[in-house]
């Protein structure tokens, strides 16, 4: 599938195209808590703009407790959150598409002057178990995800060589947007001469 001259939108997912009204937060801090065995402070600014990883380091570190092996930890946590969010995470259940949405996908998709795909934080199962429930997996074949790496920034340069590899072009990053909706989805794109 050529689209050359082709314009790519790189959608972030929470408070941009989905909301669980806090719910994943809270099921992270939940896997984390049990694992730690006590309670975690945070605040929502803690996840806004941020990886998942990312977020769970800095509430490893901010406990207090000793860590030993910070990536196992890490990975421990996501991967009860992950088995929390499939529990929860079903059609007609904690996650909603934000309202225009899917009609604003459905017009991009139809349109041959844009490729999609997502630039966001979730790692790649947490990313599809919230799009599939509200019928929005399908539209982003391609991104790049928490799981990709700890840094939001270093995650544009994989999602463009990812769209470049499935849609059969290039894609200059002058017409490359990533849309989201904290101030760090605006200080990626900026830190990769993104619009």
């Amino acid at each position: 599938m050529e689209r050359d001259g082709t314009i790519l939108l790189l959608f972030d997912i929470d408070g941009t195209l989905t909301t669980s009204e806090g719910r994943a937060g809270q099921l992270m801090i939940r896997a984390l808590e049990e694992l730690l065995g006590q309670k975690v402070t945070y605040t929502r600014d803690d996840f806004s703009g941020s990886t998942d990883r990312l977020i769970i380091r800095n509430l490893l570190r901010r406990s207090g407790k000793p860590i030993e092996d910070e990536d196992r930890v890490i990975d421990a946590v996501l991967e009860r959150y992950l088995a929390y969010l499939r529990q929860e995470f079903l059609p007609g259940g904690v996650v909603r598409a934000l309202p225009g949405v899917k009609s604003l996908l459905e017009a991009l998709a139809r349109d041959e002057r844009f490729a999609l795909g997502l630039v966001t934080g979730n790692v790649r199962e947490g990313a599809y178990t919230k799009l599939r429930p509200v019928g929005l997996a399908e539209y982003f074949p391609v991104g790049a995800f928490g799981d990709d790496a700890m840094d939001r920034n270093a995650l544009p340069p994989l999602a463009l060589a990812r769209a470049s590899r499935y849609y059969h072009t290039p894609f200059d990053p002058r017409r490359t947007w990533i849309i989201g909706d904290s101030i760090r989805d605006i200080a990626c794109a900026r830190a990769n001469g993104l619009r």
